[in-house]
């Protein structure tokens, strides 16, 4: 499956940033492309070399047969770790994003906030994230068993992925949820103080939000609820902590003006790279590369198309045109709906779940323009709204015996239960976090005046977008 993908996307790249050379140099496309290349041929040679094992581990004797199983685990190890490394991409693919929807004034940032999210939670999780979400400590939070990664193995057990490796995986979920809600506030928050806001929002709910739901001994997993993987854990979250950031801090100055996309290209850029990475996080969610796996693949891209299918249909009923942006809004809202049922549902329920889910956000789109509630990126009405429909929907349409489909309630019940309170915990801990670091001095939300009209990429990085020359 990853070869042709792989190389779909190495060309789609070159053909996609041909023409934006003035933020892409050529050097940098041919490095993505080789990297790609690259993968994707031992990747092959991965999948050739692991059936050449199966096909003769039949004739070989139990000695080697051992040595053949290890070869195999290794193998399957070095194709899993490759595919996170794609996943865990996904943090600058929505710094891409959010920079090309932003004003051109305020696209550089993007940038460095997605990058440095990615190193600030890469140390967080390894010096107690992983613990306090993972260890075994209760129903609401876990302990510091595995605080530095102590006792973390990375070698695997009965045939399963290494205990290091699992929690490399769920190091990219904790990545992308704060990143995510970046979007609510682009152009107006202060840079130093969501560092902060960062720190210690991951500690306080997101931690304890993903031991409530995937720990074994979380008190949402007790209830029978799922979450495949991420619906209420990441994007039900962040969207509400989202819209609760974007009502405090207020409006971007001068709205009235217009807030277009900067740059459309880079907007479908990104949400490309975002609609293959989301394969990994969907499919790679049971672990194993499996009929769920398989199942989960389908429904996360059927899903995505057909809600980015029915957003270009609302788009055009409403002003007549077609909307590039709009469609690309329209896949991200259902790969938010399918993400929490991507392991419990069928093909015909995935139809169902990116058609309802991108209608509701899109309602939610055009609701909140007639608020005071400036959410940039539509983060709450595209990730809140869409990972608590998923919730919500893998109830109804899970297979198995457990949905209402199949006269089960159960489970329905106990996934809107787990919503409800991943909303209300999300919601208040989010505006507590804020409202303290607003009144701390030498900290605050939102950037001055001056600064904003200037563009924050001048004023808090001293550096654009876009040059023209070198004399600029």
């Amino acid at each position: 499956v990853q070869v042709p993908l792989f190389a779909i996307v190495a060309f789609g790249i070159i053909l996609m940033v041909k023409g934006l050379n003035g933020f892409i140099p050529v050097i940098a496309r041919v490095g993505m492309f080789v990297f790609i290349v690259f993968y994707t041929v031992m990747d092959a040679v991965n999948g050739i070399a692991v059936g050449i094992l199966v096909k003769d581990a039949k004739e070989l004797s139990p000695s080697a047969r051992i040595i053949v199983e290890q070869s195999i685990e290794s193998l399957w190890n070095s194709s899993v770790v490759g595919g996170f490394s794609v996943i865990g991409a996904l943090g600058w693919v929505i710094g891409v994003f959010a920079a090309a929807v932003s004003l051109r004034r305020a696209g550089a940032p993007r940038f460095p906030v997605a990058m440095i999210i990615l190193a600030v939670v890469s140390v967080m999780w390894v010096l107690w994230g992983y613990s306090l979400a993972f260890g075994a400590g209760g129903d609401f939070i876990g302990n510091l068993d595995f605080i530095g990664f102590k006792d973390v193995s990375a070698s695997g057990e009965d045939g399963g992925i290494s205990p290091m490796l699992f929690a490399i995986f769920q190091m990219m979920f904790a990545i992308i949820t704060p990143a995510l809600i970046t979007g609510a506030f682009v152009e107006r928050f202060k840079f130093t103080t969501y560092i902060v806001f960062l720190v210690v929002w991951v500690t306080l709910v997101y931690v304890p939000i993903t031991h409530w739901v995937w720990a074994s001994d979380g008190w949402i997993a007790g209830l029978g609820a799922l979450d495949f993987a991420g619906g209420i854990v990441v994007h039900a979250s962040a969207g509400i902590a989202a819209i609760v950031v974007a009502k405090m801090i207020g409006t971007r100055r001068n709205i009235e003006r217009g807030v277009e996309p900067h740059n459309v290209p880079y907007v479908l850029l990104g949400t490309g790279l975002l609609w293959f990475g989301w394969f990994g996080f969907n499919a790679g969610s049971g672990l194993l590369a499996d009929s769920t796996a398989v199942s989960a693949f389908l429904v996360t891209n059927t899903s995505a198309a057909v809600a980015g299918l029915v957003w270009m249909v609302l788009d055009y009923q409403s002003t007549g045109r077609v909307s590039a942006v709009g469609f690309a809004t329209g896949v991200i809202a259902g790969l938010a709906s399918i993400t929490p049922a991507a392991g419990f549902v069928g093909p015909m329920g995935a139809l169902a779940i990116g058609t309802i889910g991108s209608i509701a956000a899109y309602t939610t789109v055009k609701l909140m323009a007639k608020t005071s509630i400036d959410d940039a990126l539509e983060v709450f009405a595209v990730h809140g709204v869409g990972g608590l429909w998923g919730t919500i929907a893998t109830g109804i349409f899970a297979t198995g015996g457990v949905g209402l489909i199949d006269g089960d309630s159960d489970l329905l019940w106990a996934n809107f239960r787990a919503a409800v309170a991943v909303v209300i915990y999300s919601g208040i801990a989010s505006f507590i976090i804020l409202k303290i670091l607003d009144l701390i001095p030498g900290l605050g939300l939102r950037t001055s005046e001056e600064d904003e009209d200037r563009g924050l990429d001048i004023a808090l990085h001293g550096e654009r977008g876009y040059v023209a020359d070198g004399a600029d």
